[in-house]
């Protein structure tokens, strides 16, 4: 006898399976990119992850607009800081009128309603291409968090709605929660990169912002004295629940793909958003195999995304998130 319940009965034409589709995805769930630098009319492909630019802050006013347009009402901000401004201790993080104070209020005048999240790490600043400051050949941590600290205070007096420290220095959430609070600023959020990994997907990212960890004497060359060791699960539990008890209003891990099955056990024990970030690596991978005609870049673009989201995220930081709504809009 054949069965009662087939259950290809639900697959049987696209309008059956869109109506009985459990995840769907929209221009809502999507945080954008993008890389600012000094100077104008600046539109510069980074050679590494085609078809994504740097832009100078005149260029950037039309990309907001165009994001916006497409239904895309968050962006997060990260900086290319020429290497003259670079020291040990990110001093350059701290101008009130650096590249990235100026780049959060290029946005909120030209977009209000935009929702701007700023990077916190020395990195971009550092002669060191660290995410702490250098002491005896190591990462110091309490020093660090310090100017973290001052860091996220300088981004919210320029409008900044959220800070995401990206370093995965001990402490560094509480610290900049007291900060916050103590100058007044009790709505700016915290999105932590809570488990974030040392992970090798990051390299198109450095290129974008030239902050590779220097070949230094003594100076460790890979960030994994504060990284996250990749074989690690339950110590990714451990940093997100430390972070939310010091004040983080959503959680982050990263990379994204080779890493769902923490994105789905940090959904199932926090109450707070969780964010996932498809980082540089899984971006350049995907349009280099399609340019190749290796793989459909839309078809296993959506399909990435879908399993992203699936697996708990309620926020995506993706450098897709443009070709993803112009294809589903």
């Amino acid at each position: 006898m054949y069965p009662i319940k087939r259950n290809r009965r639900l697959r049987t034409n696209e309008a059956i399976r869109s109506l009985v589709r459990e995840t769907i995805i929209s221009p809502n769930d999507f945080l954008v990119p993008l890389f600012v630098v000094e100077g104008k009319g600046i539109k510069d492909e980074i050679a590494s992850m085609p078809n994504y630019y740097r832009f100078s802050l005149d260029l950037l006013e039309a990309e907001i607009k165009a994001l916006w347009t497409l239904g895309l009402k968050s962006v997060l901000l990260f900086v290319k800081v020429p290497d003259n401004l670079k020291d040990n201790k990110g001093t350059e993080a701290l101008n009130p009128n650096g590249l990235m104070q100026r780049a959060i209020k290029t946005v909120k005048n030209v977009c209000p309603g935009m929702l701007v999240m700023t990077d916190v790490a020395l990195d971009p600043y550092s002669s060191f291409g660290h995410d702490g400051i250098i002491e005896n050949g190591q990462v110091v941590n309490d020093d660090t968090v310090e100017i973290l600290a001052e860091m996220s205070l300088s981004h919210a007096e320029a409008g900044a709605n959220f800070v995401a420290p990206s370093d995965m220095m001990d402490g560094r959430i509480l610290a900049i929660r007291e900060a916050l609070e103590d100058e007044g600023f009790t709505d700016t959020g915290i999105m932590s990169y809570s488990a974030k990994y040392a992970s090798a997907f990051y390299g198109p990212f450095r290129d974008a912002l030239d902050s590779a960890p220097a070949a230094v004497k003594d100076v460790p060359k890979d960030k994994k004295t504060y990284q996250m060791d990749y074989a690690n699960r339950f110590e990714a539990i451990r940093e997100t629940e430390m972070d939310i008890d010091e004040g983080a209003d959503i959680v982050m891990v990263k990379p994204g793909l080779c890493y769902l099955d923490i994105v789905r056990e940090i959904k199932n024990e926090v109450d707070v958003p969780v964010a996932v970030y498809q980082v540089s690596g899984e971006y350049s991978m995907l349009k280099a195999a399609a340019q190749k005609g290796w793989l459909d870049h839309d078809a296993v673009m959506m399909e990435q995304i879908t399993a992203i989201k699936r697996a708990g995220a309620d926020v995506i930081a993706s450098y897709f998130a443009k070709d993803v709504v112009k294809l589903i809009s």
